[in-house]
């Protein structure tokens, strides 16, 4: 299994990845703090039919002539209809208003965000709902699942792969966390090639499935298990798969 699973991830971690994924928003940047501000917006939109993302996600950057001015000058964008799925323009706006609060007033940074050590992903969803003003929106709870409910948590993680390992698709800027410490972002593609290939057991997509898998694909490469996220995504689009 390993030796097949290396052979996807060779297929599918080329630069030909990047153009039809939303991890192309930040490769169009070269400063450091353009690529986590677009990054992190990015994967927060990253669900649903992909060309319908990409779209929205073409439209806001096209609002503002980098990542950092469009959370510095959010009050100005033409915002009011925005909407994507449950997101609307209220939901969209608080996002840059607490990311205009963490740059600018906070003097912080996502990274330094995500370096905290314990209960990660808890820590950032607890900074945004702590600092928004319509916690309760749909909207704005979809972008920021809660992961002490049990979720996949599969776009910060993804965010997470993409900061953290270093290779021709992600950017590997980040040194607050190791690659052995990643998740798995699970998502329908992945879990259901995983099931496929026997590497995962339960059924539910939750984050007891993110850990069991994670565990299973530390066999075959402990030191940079998420790797396969390639392997399993890309073969997961494009291909009915059997064993």
């Amino acid at each position: 299994m390993k030796n097949k699973l290396d052979k996807l991830v060779r297929q599918y971690e080329t630069i030909d990845f990047i153009k039809s994924d939303p991890i192309r928003i930040p490769h169009r940047y070269n400063e450091k703090t353009e690529v986590e501000i677009s990054a992190f917006i990015a994967s927060l939109f990253a669900f649903g039919r992909r060309e319908m993302f990409l779209n929205k996600l073409e439209y806001l950057f096209s609002l503002s002539d980098s990542p950092l001015n469009l959370i510095q000058d959010y009050q100005k964008l033409k915002l009011d209809n925005f909407l994507y799925r449950f997101i609307k323009s209220p939901d969209l706006i608080e996002l840059l208003r607490i990311l205009n609060k963490l740059y600018f007033i906070d003097k912080s940074s996502l990274e330094e965000l995500f370096s905290h050590d314990k209960n990660r992903l808890s820590y950032v969803t607890n900074y945004f709902y702590n600092n928004c003003k319509c916690s309760d929106s749909i909207g704005f709870c979809f972008m920021f699942a809660r992961p002490e409910n049990g979720g996949a948590m599969k776009r910060l993680n993804m965010f997470l792969r993409w900061m953290i390992r270093k290779s021709d698709v992600d950017f590997g800027i980040w040194n607050c966390i190791k690659p052995s410490d990643l998740l798995i972002p699970l998502d329908t593609h992945v879990a259901r090639i995983s099931r496929e290939f026997g590497l995962l057991k339960r059924k539910q997509n939750d984050y007891k499935s993110v850990m069991e898998l994670t565990e299973k694909l530390k066999e075959f490469d402990p030191n940079d298990p998420v790797k396969y996220d390639f392997a399993l995504f890309g073969l997961g689009v494009s291909e009915k798969s059997s064993v």
